[in-house]
């Protein structure tokens, strides 16, 4: 039997029938490319992947086990859509080292902050409205806004971070033109893919624009406890209750495999964001709350932190390092926490046309222009500094600069087109792609 709706093709009969938030979803033209990146010869500086080596993985299968053994019977059984109690009252113990006060009742659980990020813009977000983002912003929370149809704006970064008066000129223009704002999106300590930290009085700063615009904020934070000198940015969330949705994930900090996030959000949203996951998903994964409930209460998770933090300080002094050796001619950010470092490279360079020579010369990044809903970023890229050791690190960077030099002698010869090809344009969010795991 052949079908063949309205409106379909050759190649996919059903193409006439899907809803039109659809038609813009992309796969990314660097999934073929990040396939190659997993062979162990390249030397892979795109994903943000924790490295899970330095966890106690004996004790964390022991306290799996005797979670079994003990009570098998109810971590393998359906849950409540918000979330297991207990799991959310160590949430809010974790919580706490970032100045926030909450209850329990205040947490709702999820498949990761990237199903908190979903079921916030399903909650708020009608085709159309006017989400805003900072210049760059994480490429996860960029597909699920265009998934909803909704339009990114940017507003622009420094050194250290978001820049108020950018973000009051952006809402004062976007006001005029009757666009309707539906919230801030925010990724404050130690950026995606920034790695920059936005400072305590900006961040006052941020929030005090946001109550006087009535313009919620959400605020991801899935890095924040990841700071090399052990110092904690009090999160925004801290600063104001009833304004604020604080996104937090124990992907970073422990393990991403257990896929498990939460949303601390203001109560009546709270509700609407419990029906929103119990329609997707009826309940979160009893066995991985309550698995990492374990972890927390018998395993010593600061101390686990501690040694994440140890970790990535050495990485990233590497990185910081090789890139002073080999790549002069660029400029970099100085991060002093999480995964990345955002690099700019000589005008002339596009890094998204040089990424499938990088991968030639084994070596792997993310192109900036992932990371923007517009047509932004074509120079710059993010570079990871998680996952490889401080040997592969400099290894990497000593062959990128490698694929770099005839990138730049090629704009230098031929001029910026044929070193780098057409500047990406994607025009709207309608138009970005969807990343893969390894890369968020």
């Amino acid at each position: 039997m052949s079908t063949n709706p309205g409106g379909g093709t050759r190649l996919d009969p059903w193409f006439g029938s899907y809803a039109g938030r659809t038609h813009g979803l992309r796969v990314s033209e660097t999934r073929a490319l990040f396939a190659v990146a997993s062979r162990p010869e390249v030397v892979s500086l795109a994903g943000g992947m924790p490295f899970l080596d330095a966890l106690p993985m004996d004790l964390i299968a022991k306290v799996t086990a005797d979670l079994l053994a003990t009570q098998g019977d109810v971590a393998l059984q359906y849950g409540n859509g918000q979330g297991h109690p207990l799991l959310r009252g160590h949430i809010v113990e974790v919580m706490a080292a970032e100045a926030i006060q909450a209850h329990p009742d205040d947490v709702v659980v999820t498949t990761g902050s990237q199903q908190a990020l979903d079921l916030v813009t399903r909650v708020f977000v009608d085709p159309g409205d006017v989400i805003l983002a900072e210049a760059p912003s994480y490429v996860g929370a960029l597909s699920v806004f265009k998934s909803y149809q909704a339009w990114v704006e940017h507003v622009p970064m420094d050194d250290d971070g978001l820049i108020p008066e950018a973000l009051r000129q952006t809402v004062a223009r976007l006001t005029g033109e009757g666009r309707r704002i539906k919230f801030l999106y925010t990724c404050p300590t130690f950026h995606n893919p920034a790695g920059v930290t936005l400072p305590v009085d900006r961040r006052a700063e941020v929030l005090d624009i946001c109550q006087r615009e009535g313009i919620l904020l959400v605020e991801d934070n899935p890095y924040g406890m990841l700071g090399f000198d052990g110092q904690i940015t009090p999160a925004i969330r801290s600063m104001d209750e009833d304004g604020v949705i604080y996104l937090g994930s124990f992907s970073k900090t422990l393990a991403p495999g257990y896929r498990t996030g939460w949303a601390a959000a203001p109560h009546a949203v709270r509700e609407k964001l419990v029906l929103a996951s119990e329609a997707a998903i009826l309940c979160p994964s009893h066995a991985s709350q309550l698995s990492i409930a374990a972890y927390l209460e018998h395993c010593d998770w600061r101390g686990q932190i501690e040694a994440y933090r140890g970790v990535y300080r050495e990485r990233c002094q590497t990185m910081l390092a090789s890139l002073k050796e080999f790549m002069p001619e660029c400029s970099w950010t100085t991060p002093q926490g999480g995964f990345y470092t955002w690099v700019t490279v000589p005008e002339g360079v596009n890094t998204k046309t040089m990424l499938p020579r990088a991968t030639t010369a084994l070596v792997a990044y993310v192109s900036g222009t992932a990371f923007y809903a517009d047509d932004q970023g074509s120079r710059q890229m993010r570079l990871s500094f998680c996952y490889p050791t401080s040997e592969r690190i400099r290894e990497g960077v000593r062959r990128l600069s490698g694929v770099l030099a005839k990138e730049i002698e090629l704009a230098a010869l031929f001029g910026q087109t044929a070193a780098s090809g057409a500047a990406p344009s994607h025009g709207s969010a309608a138009d970005v792609t969807n990343p893969a795991p390894d890369v968020a």
